[in-house]
């Protein structure tokens, strides 16, 4: 679909105030300290002082300036112009040296010209990307030799059902573009928004394999029972920080993650 950059851009630009003010990306605490980084990919990323990190699709920047404050050297990027505003003005809020850049993750070579110690990527990406062989060159191109991808992402598992977690609607396979117009948001259901919106979904195969063809090894593949986010339907809080889907329990993955390494 030719113009689904320019869909999307629209659809993230809409979010941008909503999430601002939401309880899901609690800005109030952020801007006192509070990191936006998961349990999963801090044991992923280790100690990240003084490494250069490229964090692909960004939002507002908030796990970009929580690796900056670590003590790393971060580039943030997003198609979102309003994202971008809103990155830079909340960097500038809490002291960070933290750089973001407009730009969708295919362009990016024509954008910027430097190497990088990790490549970080979670949560919610890879679903607006229709070609992960194109996504895997890109992160290839930036990787130093022997620097690495850091990637957290929902299972494509979770992607097969409906809202409501009723009945498989979707293909695990990207089989079809998938265009729809879903009222709220993740992070605020109540949100009065209403945008189309068009996405992909990627097996584990697909993104595996894009890695393993694009000068990259795999070094760790983790999956996990549960999702650090209540941003589905019904989910429910099974101890702090870990929410599952109650008809599912813990018996399939809601979440996966990947290092893999450059040549």
């Amino acid at each position: 679909m030719e113009n689904y950059l320019d869909i999307n851009r629209n659809l993230w630009n809409a979010k941008v105030d909503s999430h601002l003010k939401s309880d899901f990306y609690f800005v109030k605490e952020f801007l006192q300290g509070r990191t936006s980084l998961n349990s999963i990919e801090l044991k992923l990323l280790g100690d990240i002082k003084g490494k250069k990190i490229l964090h692909l699709q960004c939002h507002f920047g908030q796990d970009s300036i929580s690796l900056s404050r670590l003590g790393a050297k971060v580039t943030g990027i997003d198609l979102s112009d309003k994202a971008i505003e809103a990155a830079k003005n909340l960097a500038k809020q809490c002291g960070t040296d933290t750089e973001f850049i407009i730009s969708d993750v295919y362009d990016l070579p024509n954008v910027l010209d430097q190497e990088f110690d990790i490549v970080y990527t979670t949560y919610g990406t890879i679903g607006w990307l229709p070609d992960l062989e194109k996504w895997a060159e890109v992160i290839s191109h930036f990787l130093k030799p022997g620097g690495q991808l850091i990637f957290v992402e929902f299972h494509p598992v979770v992607w097969m059902y409906d809202n409501d977690f009723a009945s498989v609607k979707y293909s695990y396979f990207n089989e079809e573009t998938i265009i729809e117009t879903n009222e709220g948001t993740y992070a605020d259901k109540t949100a009065d928004l209403a945008n189309v919106e068009v996405s992909w979904n990627h097996s584990l195969s697909e993104v595996l394999t894009s890695l393993l063809t694009k000068n990259l090894v795999l070094q760790k593949f983790q999956e996990y029972n549960w999702s650090p986010y209540p941003c589905f339907q019904h989910i429910e809080e099974i101890e702090k920080g870990k929410y599952q889907i109650p008809q599912f329990g813990n018996k399939i993955p809601l979440v996966y993650s990947i290092i893999a390494q450059q040549k």
